[in-house]
């Protein structure tokens, strides 16, 4: 895969004139050399495509997943594509608060130039699933574990010179809004409204991680992509990790005007990992209405970032976990001082 070298940030996040200027290639990445990144469910779907793409810039990515014989598969995948391909896989399980401790216990100390919040759970039955601390289980995948993760790496994120939280997002937190007196939907479980709910929850702690991160001086940037409209349909084979019969491959071909596969919904993500130009508090999503194309910043719709609803999501996520990720990554910049809440 050709590159070009990246030009680099300042500890600001704000970009050089000629980073603003240069267009910015999907297939023609910079390089990365010497940076870490980990991708939460980084061994499939749009997870394994950024992943895929971080690898190619000669960075060394670490691929968080439950499933060791998956990310196996994964990774020798990526090496097909990317020889030399610096990789590892971190066991990690979002419901469990154990197994995210452990995860950054062995992710080891060396510096971490950005974790991309990629990995969720979608179920479709109608029944509710409880993790083993009584939580909701996708909101305990989406979002809490996400949230007592960036705390747990927050020392690894505050060693590296201008690290990056990048939190994936989704087109159905859209339609839905927070009832931030059932956060665990038991009064209220539908299975796609608790998954929408969930992903808006991921949306607010990443504009809300901005805007604490910004009061503190911090220099780590909090950004939140979403993938548009991906289909397995229009995604590429990827065997074992990802195959598509032929008739899956022609019924997917009218969606393609609207629509994507996974290895171009990944690019948002990739883009506010590398970007010298992607500034904290952005929302970058692909370029055609939304659903596809090439990544670029949005507006950002007020109830994805509304400060009060935020700021209380943020004391409750506290006190379910036992953690604040703006503590642990602003440490340095006030001298042990968390910044006051929005």
């Amino acid at each position: 895969m050709p590159t070009t070298p990246a030009t680099p940030a300042t500890p600001s996040g704000n970009p050089s004139a000629r980073a603003r200027t240069r267009p910015w290639d999907v297939h023609r990445l910079p390089r990365a050399d010497g940076r870490t990144f980990l991708v939460t469910g980084g061994n499939a779907g749009i997870g394994y495509f950024t992943a895929e793409q971080l690898a190619g810039t000669g960075a060394t990515v670490v691929l968080g997943s439950r499933d060791a014989a998956k990310a196996r598969a994964a990774m020798a995948s990526i090496r097909s594509r990317v020889p030399g391909a610096r990789l590892r896989h971190l066991p990690l399980d979002l419901a469990d608060p154990a197994s995210v401790r452990d995860a950054a216990a062995v992710l080891g100390p060396d510096p971490l130039d950005a974790v991309v919040l990629n990995a969720g759970v979608l179920l479709d039955r109608p029944q509710r699933h409880e993790t083993a601390q009584g939580h909701e289980l996708m909101f305990a995948t989406n979002h809490l574990g996400h949230f007592a993760l960036v705390a747990r790496l927050a020392p690894l994120l505050r060693a590296a010179a201008a690290s990056r939280v990048v939190t994936t997002g989704s087109f159905a937190a859209r339609s839905e809004r927070l009832d931030l007196d059932d956060l665990q939907c038991l009064r209220d479980y539908r299975p796609k409204r608790t998954y929408g709910r969930s992903k808006l929850a991921q949306m607010l702690f990443g504009f809300e991680l901005d805007r604490r991160l910004r009061a503190a001086g911090s220099g780590t940037l909090s950004v939140v992509v979403h993938p548009g409209g991906a289909l397995d349909s229009l995604t590429p084979d990827r065997p074992p990790v990802h195959a598509r019969t032929t008739g899956e491959r022609l019924r997917g071909l009218p969606a393609g005007l609207l629509l994507q596969g996974k290895e171009a919904a990944a690019r948002p993500a990739v883009r506010a990992v590398l970007d010298p130009a992607v500034e904290g508090g952005q929302l970058w999503g692909p370029r055609v209405f939304g659903l596809r194309g090439r990544p670029k910043p949005e507006a950002v719709r007020p109830h994805l970032a509304d400060p009060a609803v935020a700021a209380r999501l943020w004391e409750i996520s506290c006190e379910l976990t036992g953690s604040d990720p703006a503590s642990g990554l602003v440490r340095a910049a006030t001298g042990g001082r968390p910044p006051a809440a929005s």
